[in-house]
């Protein structure tokens, strides 16, 4: 009988370790990586028990015969992967005045009445036809480098939510920058050189109602910065005072010129955020005749289930609610995000909405 402190290996699959908790019949078994799996004790056979140097078998494989045998095992088991085909990429809409690139990073209160204690959300408007590689960054003045608060692609055409803050977060805002590289995709291009812009951000006016404008691309009012227009990257420049004049006159007639040539760009709806329920009386009516290991699976199966339905929702945060316990729901959950969901962004739910009990997981384009 296997017991704590033992070092086994797996029947049904390659791989094995060393068993640091039982309950009822399922062991928690500390592998190689250090990641601990949960197992049925009847699948697993015990290559040292605790406290005994005289086997020298090998945890992660056996002895030479166990070894031949999970070989064959393995063979006799051999699924052929299934390669999933790569989605059609949507057709691109160009617009007349889109071949010159402008972009805007806006900042907008999620309560414009209440400055002092709202959140700010982000965002990047693409007003051109050519399709972006960007990062976006931040540096405090007390602060020697740069921050990356997004790195992504953009489509033509459309806005994309970069995040949102909290007041202290803005507060850290003290110069921005957007570096990117563009393109379009299955046809012929103008090509545009590389860009990166540095801007200062003055913080206090996030905090002064008044500072918030109406703007072309949003129906609230926001604090908008311009990154590029028409073609032109906006760096900070020294004007002097005899043509002072001359550029804001030209200034004005540009601005005229945008608002009678171009075609308004679409917003998309914010991803609203998925709640999952994992807890095993929201998936299924009832559990009789059900093992911990039955269980346990058949929430993994949910997981993956909603996961794979979401996978091309770039930007979608889903929250799975699993329950404190004693963790091995979660641990199970993270080991899927670890290797089978890896690069897709992890962190704890909201304590506030949530407790302890919840995981939420960004989907990201990889």
């Amino acid at each position: 009988m296997a017991k704590i402190g033992d070092t086994v290996r797996f029947l049904s699959s390659t791989g094995g370790g060393r068993i640091v908790k039982i309950d009822g019949q399922i062991a928690q078994v500390e592998e190689e990586d250090g990641f601990v799996t949960p197992v049925l004790i009847k699948e697993l056979v015990v290559v040292r028990a605790a406290g005994d140097e005289a086997v020298r078998a090998d945890a992660f494989g056996g002895t030479r015969r166990a070894k031949e045998e999970a070989q064959a095992q393995k063979q006799s088991k051999f699924v052929p992967t299934v390669v999933p085909e790569e989605p059609v990429a949507p057709k691109v809409e160009e617009t007349a005045t889109g071949n010159r690139i402008n972009l805007v990073l806006a900042y907008m209160p999620v309560e414009v009445k209440h400055l002092n204690t709202t959140t700010f959300e982000a965002y990047l408007v693409n007003d051109s036809n050519y399709f972006m590689y960007f990062t976006y960054l931040s540096r405090a003045d007390d602060e020697q480098g740069w921050t990356t608060r997004y790195a992504g692609m953009i489509e033509p055409n459309i806005q994309l939510f970069l995040g949102e803050m909290t007041g202290t977060e803005v507060g850290r805002l003290d110069r921005i920058a957007v570096q990117y590289v563009a393109f379009k995709r299955d046809k012929e291009f103008a090509l545009k050189a590389p860009v990166a812009v540095e801007q200062h951000l003055d913080t206090t006016k996030f905090f002064k109602l008044h500072c918030f404008r109406d703007n072309r691309y949003f129906d609230e009012k926001v604090i908008a910065v311009d990154v590029v227009v028409n073609d032109v990257p906006q760096r900070p420049m020294v004007v002097d005072s005899s043509s002072l004049e001359d550029a804001l006159r030209q200034k004005k007639e540009e601005r005229a010129a945008r608002r009678n040539e171009r075609q308004p760009v679409k917003r998309p709806s914010k991803p609203q955020v998925l709640e999952v329920d994992l807890h095993i009386g929201s998936i299924i009516d009832t559990t009789a005749g059900m093992s911990n290991a039955d269980i346990l699976n058949c929430q993994i199966d949910e997981f993956r289930k909603v996961m794979d339905a979401n996978l091309h929702n770039y930007g979608q945060k889903i929250v799975f609610i699993h329950g404190k316990g004693e963790g091995v729901l979660r641990q199970a959950l993270m080991k899927e995000l670890k290797h089978r969901y890896k690069g897709h962004d992890v962190q704890d739910a909201s304590f506030r909405e949530y407790g302890y009990g919840a995981t939420q997981v960004t989907i990201r384009q990889l």
